[in-house]
């Protein structure tokens, strides 16, 4: 009897079983595939928690403070001066008691007293119950009695220039360029001359006083005013 070959078994359905393999993990794709891009979502999303995490955190600026209107400092019985690029004095204020404001830069004087010298010599003086000063002092607005001398001197020509004087509630002198204003009732005294007027601007530089309002002045004739030196009797003129 004629014994027939012996064959391994299963070795011949090894073909088919790869095939299955390569079917299932076909499926085993697909499968994944279809919420790849929720598992991409998850992983940048754990990405930005671990830098939010890790990122060093600055802090915020500070958000900008309104600047209140409160004295930043005071003075007692002081006197400030102020001088020019070659050393000469300026300005000199005096005043009982001075307070700075810093949200301003204004300095607000009590019982003020400013003395200030032109380059070309000229010398004014403004006093007041109260003053309010700019930080170089080239600004000043005065308040209460109010009142500004420029005392006598010579212009370039050589020519005398009177005493000139400026009273009222409030004067507003501009010290650097000579001029002084004022919205309120003002008496201007040039010489023996008088004026008064309900608001004005003088220039000193182009010597010109503008008077508005109920505009009154007296005029004294040199010679009256040299003999006697008192006001005359006169009409009022406009």
């Amino acid at each position: 009897m004629t014994n027939a070959p012996s064959v391994s078994p299963g070795r011949g359905n090894l073909p088919q079983q790869l095939k299955n393999v390569w079917s299932l993990l076909l499926r085993l794709w697909d499968s994944t595939a279809i919420y790849m891009p929720l598992l991409m979502m998850g992983v940048l999303a754990l990405g930005t928690y671990w830098l939010v995490r890790n990122t060093p955190v600055f802090n915020a600026p500070e958000a900008a403070t309104e600047a209140r209107h409160e004295v930043d400092y005071f003075m007692r019985k002081f006197t400030v001066k102020n001088f020019d690029g070659g050393g000469r004095l300026k300005t000199e204020i005096y005043g009982v008691e001075g307070r700075h404001f810093p949200d301003t830069d204004i300095l607000e004087i009590d019982q003020v007293r400013i003395r200030s010298t032109s380059p070309e010599g000229r010398v004014t003086v403004a006093t007041a119950n109260r003053a309010y000063v700019n930080s170089d002092g080239s600004e000043v607005q005065l308040t209460g009695n109010a009142r500004v001398v420029r005392e006598p001197s010579r212009n370039a020509a050589g020519k005398e220039e009177p005493r000139l004087e400026f009273r009222g509630d409030f004067l507003h002198a501009f010290l650097n360029e000579e001029r002084v204003t004022s919205h309120k009732p003002v008496v201007l005294i040039r010489g023996n001359d008088q004026f008064t007027g309900d608001s004005f601007a003088y220039d000193n530089l182009d010597q010109v006083a503008n008077l508005k309002g109920r505009v009154r002045g007296v005029l004294m004739p040199k010679s009256a005013g040299a003999a006697n030196g008192a006001l005359p009797s006169a009409s009022p003129a406009r």
